[in-house]
């Protein structure tokens, strides 16, 4: 009955990462009686690992700057399948890694997401691919050995080709070119970015902000925030530079990215965003007078905390069901990033835009749904509230009755979106 510890994970912020769960629920198994695999984020990464029960002893099966995001064990327990981000931080491809020599095999070859289950038998490979501007379809490849043979180039068949109707195909979705550029601090922040064809005199730019935090979304397929993708593609119809940036915080760039929002949201994620701006005053001419943010949930609190403490660089924001005091969110998700409110109170008051919102100088619109039952409409009417206070003008707050985090209605969506575009081109065109 005595129990040995084989590994042990420990982070400064908090343990997390693909496959991996501070709560035991991460994505681990035994090999045979004496060999057990896991994920873990020593290297700054999410690598897989095995470790001997009898010796202890570890051995990486992955290393680089790159993460391992699923995994499965073969039928014969002699090789992992592998999905892994080692092309490009916004390309995911699936490949057979050999326990025995470390020897991996790149299954997958088309550019963008494949998102792989393998069947059965192991003979083959069904795969759920997209691209930045073509939604999902499923593939089936084959995936079989014969004697000694691998065949790892079989035959790709399509055999979905519902996602785009022919109303979809009437316009020419625009591939984002996903580029990086230089944070402050050195690192480096990958972005969307969408081009006007003929950019407004005024030179305006929008950058949005994706929700959720921990999320990838400057990525090379259909992205989860599929209405916005299209708004984009409107705003740079309209002469806009659009900028979509994974910040920090967002998902897909290792340990130290997950992570550098600990104590402080608000902090780098907003200043990379501001970096951004700076990108793309220096590379095409954006106007710097003529900038504007939106997003929603996390992108939202992002909007605020831009609008409040970035003053001079935000003209006109759009938060959409934002956060506006940590202290109301769910202990979940806040106590990894913020402790908690009554053993770490600096951490949320320098997070909560709450306490900013005397920094508001542009045009803010707020949208929350009134049944919102992930940030309760209560963070929109607090905010409402101390504006009211503090005498601003210039802001506005459209509540929607029916709606809860995630609009269901048409008309829902199309209200906000068109109360997003009008303050664009009445603000950032001027």
């Amino acid at each position: 009955g005595k129990i040995k510890v084989l590994d042990r994970q420990r982070d400064e912020a908090w343990v997390a990462g693909p496959g991996i769960s501070a709560f035991g629920g991460g994505n681990t198994g035994w090999i045979d009686d004496n060999t057990f695999w896991f994920r873990s984020e020593a290297s700054g990464y999410s690598h897989l690992y095995t470790v001997n029960a009898s010796t202890g002893t570890k051995k990486a099966l992955t290393s680089g700057n790159y993460e391992v995001q699923q995994v499965s064990l073969s039928k014969d327990k002699k090789y992992f399948y592998i999905s892994t981000n080692e092309v490009h931080p916004g390309e995911q491809h699936f490949y057979r890694l050999s326990i025995a020599d470390g020897k991996k095999e790149k299954l997958t070859s088309m550019t963008g997401s494949n998102q792989v289950t393998i069947s059965p038998d192991e003979k083959y490979l069904a795969i759920l691919h997209s691209y930045s501007n073509k939604p999902w379809e499923l593939y089936l490849q084959e995936n079989f050995v014969t004697g000694k043979q691998t065949k790892t180039s079989g035959k790709i068949e399509q055999i979905t080709n519902k996602a785009q109707s022919d109303e979809f195909k009437t316009y020419a979705w625009k591939d984002p070119e996903v580029i990086s550029f230089p944070a402050r601090d050195g690192a480096q922040v990958y972005a969307r970015l969408y081009k006007p064809a003929n950019p407004q005199p005024n030179k305006p730019a929008v950058l949005f902000v994706h929700g959720a935090g921990y999320l990838q979304n400057a990525h090379k397929w259909w992205s989860s925030y599929f209405r916005e993708y299209m708004f984009n593609n409107m705003l740079a119809d309209n002469g806009y530079y659009v900028m979509d940036i994974d910040y920090r915080g967002s998902a897909g760039y290792g340990r130290d990215w997950r992570t550098g929002i600990y104590r402080h949201m608000g902090g780098k994620d907003l200043s990379d965003h501001v970096d951004a701006v700076n990108y793309l005053v220096k590379n095409f001419g954006v106007n710097p007078k003529n900038v504007g943010l939106y997003g929603g949930s996390y992108g939202g609190f992002i909007t605020l905390m831009g609008m409040f403490n970035e003053p001079e660089v935000f003209a006109a924001g759009a938060a959409l069901r934002p956060v506006t005091d940590w202290a109301n969110y769910n202990h979940g998700y806040t106590s990894n990033i913020l402790n908690e409110p009554f053993t770490d109170s600096i951490a949320y008051r320098k997070s909560s835009p709450y306490y900013f919102a005397e920094g508001l100088k542009g045009h803010l619109l707020i949208c929350h749904g009134m049944v919102d039952v992930n940030v309760h409409y209560q963070d929109a009417v607090k905010l409402a509230q101390r504006l009211i206070e503090l005498g601003k003008d210039n802001w506005e707050l459209a509540s929607y009755p029916m709606e809860d985090h995630g609009f269901t209605e048409p008309s829902s969506w199309t209200d906000e979106y068109k109360r997003i575009f009008k303050l664009f081109e009445t603000v950032l065109k001027k």
